[in-house]
């Protein structure tokens, strides 16, 4: 199914090109959608083994434990994802291209993360009475330390992910992230006798290990060093500037502020269990995105090696991710209480209509990361901060406004109604980002 896709993309375009230029476009056709189904088997096997942990973790700790360390390591999240300054978007990126200083490139991009994240992990801490207090047990100097060296780690961590796509090791991506979810497995287990930080501590030292392994193999192995053949002259060689970076990192926060922030809000305003319900049905239904986003990747990356081929690489993502998405967004919504009656009969309770909102969501959503990838792909940066902004604000508001009259299902319907009206306007507009599009409507007119 897939090869015959690619076919048909290709033919398009063949015209006369000669036979060996055409093996080429297909194999970048088929890099973009085999780089994209590699990243997809590790978020899907990451996310059932999240979901092993989590249920392992509702078993062996109380629901306000699970809610409060839930929203405890979404701040971890949420502060390493503001402190890497975006630096994950930015290796995937320009590391196909950097060639001899991709070393260096990273080497950078890790200080730089780990220096930013510690500063913004220190500050959370001292600010928790005002800005979480459901969050004072971080407050304790040896969980405050842990916290923050967890956090710093944690955007290494993200960064190696970032780096491995860039260089087209996939396969890697998947034994990274499952090395840390197994590790996190044991750990919440052991800890258990920890009671209030035992989840937390989990994260922290599964950290360590996933760093440790990830980081053996790019500086022994993976990356060029003097001496190592030319990359492949077709590729973009040229640099982030530092426009590239302050914009680029500018709209992540937005995706960043709005994904991140929900558990402490519905934390805030509806307490720990409901935090509890709220996370781990959220959990589960984000995968969808998580597809999206890994296809996104796969498009940049393949971009950056021949940008020649955007226009084909794109329509080739669209259609092939939006068969997946929507046969996964239907069976979740059919599965949707029995998935969750996996962490105990309240989650499904509580959590069914927030999955099956937010699972449909992911349908639009592919349109906004096509548009997101494309825009980074051809450094299109004002569009790039209006869509996010544009999308991440309708969705946080939203899901403030209804949390009160329709509880933890609101997120699921706000994200919903500002992913579909976004991608609406996105494709009534499509000749303006949609690589292709405008020359085609051209020829048929």
């Amino acid at each position: 199914m897939m090869a015959a896709l690619v076919s048909r993309l290709l033919k398009r375009g063949a015209g006369t090109a000669p036979a060996r230029v055409r093996s080429v476009e297909l194999w970048s056709l088929e890099m973009v959608l085999r780089n994209g189904h590699v990243l997809t088997f590790s978020s899907m096997l990451t996310s059932a083994l999240g979901a092993l942990y989590w249920a392992l973790a509702a078993h062996s700790y109380s629901d306000d434990t699970v809610g409060r360390n839930y929203s405890a390591v979404a701040a971890m999240m949420l502060l390493a994802g503001a402190g890497q300054l975006n630096m994950t978007n930015m290796l995937v990126r320009f590391t196909p291209g950097a060639g001899l200083r991709s070393r260096r490139l990273v080497a950078t991009a890790y200080l730089a993360a780990c220096g930013s994240t510690t500063v913004l992990a220190v500050a959370f801490v001292f600010l928790i009475p005002a800005l979480s207090p459901g969050l004072m047990f971080l407050r304790h100097p040896l969980v405050a330390c842990g916290f923050v060296v967890a956090t710093a780690g944690y955007a290494i961590f993200v960064l190696q992910d970032g780096v491995l796509t860039g260089l087209r090791r996939p396969g890697w991506v998947v034994l990274e992230n499952v090395v840390f979810a197994l590790v996190k497995i044991v750990l919440v287990v052991a800890l258990a006798s920890l009671a209030a930080t035992g989840i937390l501590w989990s994260w922290a030292l599964a950290v360590v290990v996933a760093i440790a392994l990830a980081n053996v193999l790019l500086f022994a192995r993976f990356l060029p060093r003097r001496g190592d053949p030319v990359r492949d002259d077709r590729a973009d060689t040229s640099g982030p500037t530092g426009r590239y970076l302050v914009a680029d990192w500018t709209a992540a926060l937005f995706w960043l502020a709005a994904t991140a922030s929900l558990p402490i809000i519905v934390l805030n305003r509806l307490g720990p269990s409901q935090a509890a319900y709220f996370s781990l049905a959220w959990l589960v239904a984000f995968s969808l995105y998580q597809l999206n986003s890994n296809m996104g990747a796969s498009l940049i990356v393949e971009a950056a090696h021949d940008p020649s081929q955007l226009a084909a690489h794109c329509r080739l993502v669209l259609r092939h991710t939006l068969v997946l998405l929507a046969c996964a967004a239907t069976a979740l919504c059919a599965a949707a209480p029995l998935i969750l009656r996996i962490f105990g009969p309240e989650y499904a309770r509580n959590g069914a209509d927030l999955l099956r909102l937010t699972a449909v969501s992911a349908l639009p959503n592919l349109v906004v990361v096509a548009a997101v990838s494309i825009c980074r792909a051809q450094r299109r940066l004002r569009l790039l901060m209006g869509i996010l902004a544009t999308v991440c604000t309708l969705a946080t508001v939203l899901s403030y406004v209804l949390l009160g009259p329709m509880g933890i299902a609101g997120v699921g319907a706000a994200w919903l109604v500002a992913q579909t009206t976004v991608a609406a306007t996105l494709w009534w507009c499509r000749a303006h980002w949609l690589p292709g599009y405008q020359h085609a409507a051209d020829a048929r007119g």
